[in-house]
């Protein structure tokens, strides 16, 4: 029987030695920071002409996350990477021989990916933060204000369990490409298509994605939008449960099906 110490270094160095799993989290980084700078210096440029509602209802910190949409992405393709390689290159044999605890082998993959995840969603998440406030000149918030810092970790924790959900979709699929030909276009597409439309958007609230974006707002409706039926923490927590769920089903997929 394998110990849990020796899973846990050999996922990790998986991780760490394949090219594709680190050039993606520093994609998620580079990406959300960017966009975030970019768009948080034209809001700051163009305030003036936004509509009065959105003057009423601004938030900064919403701004300086603008950059979490497409970030978002490189993290899902980071989680499919992360369970999908095994099976796209036939590693999973080896693997499940050398760990036939399945449930260890699982969720001490899940652990590395998702800490690492974590980690860089939080270092981000402030850089983002940090950046964006510094672009919006008299438009900006400071971490001590209320709830901002709340809304800050909480980014860097959604980005993580961006990651971790990701994982759990490509343990069921049990492919790479299934997982991010689903995955990308919903989250980039669908979701956000299906939030502007009125009937829909009562159902799309209580995607990942849009529960848990939540968490990053300071303002209630912010920059005029229609506020949640729920509150920054159980918008969290519904994204959680989406998460739980992709772990239960990718865990009783591996544990049923031969590798």
């Amino acid at each position: 029987m394998a110990s849990a110490p020796a899973v846990l270094r050999s996922e990790w160095t998986k991780i760490r030695t394949v090219s594709s799993t680190v050039w993606t989290l520093a994609s998620a980084l580079v990406v959300t920071v960017a966009m975030g700078a970019a768009l948080s210096a034209l809001v700051n440029e163009t305030f003036e002409e936004m509509p009065e509602i959105e003057q009423a209802t601004f938030d900064a910190t919403v701004v300086s996350f603008s950059g979490m949409l497409l970030g978002q992405l490189a993290m899902v393709v980071f989680g499919v990477l992360v369970v999908g390689t095994e099976y796209s290159t036939g590693m999973i044999r080896t693997s499940l021989a050398a760990v036939p605890q399945r449930a260890s082998f699982l969720f001490s993959k899940i652990a590395v990916g998702g800490a690492l995840a974590l980690v860089v969603g939080l270092v981000t998440s402030f850089l983002t933060f940090f950046l964006g406030q510094a672009l919006l000149g008299e438009h900006r918030t400071g971490i001590g204000e209320e709830n901002v810092l709340r809304a800050v970790i909480g980014g860097g924790l959604y980005m993580g369990l961006m990651a971790v959900f990701s994982m759990g979709v490509a343990a069921m699929l049990r492919s790479t490409v299934l997982s991010l030909g689903i995955l990308v276009p919903f989250f980039f597409l669908i979701s956000q298509i299906l939030s502007a439309v009125p009937k829909a958007k009562e159902v799309a609230e209580y995607f990942p994605d849009q529960a848990g974006s939540t968490i990053m707002q300071v303002v209630p409706g912010a920059l005029g939008s229609d506020p949640a039926p729920y509150s920054p923490w159980g918008g969290m927590g519904i994204m959680a449960l989406w998460v739980v769920a992709a772990l239960a089903g990718g865990y009783v997929v591996l544990k049923r099906r031969d590798a």
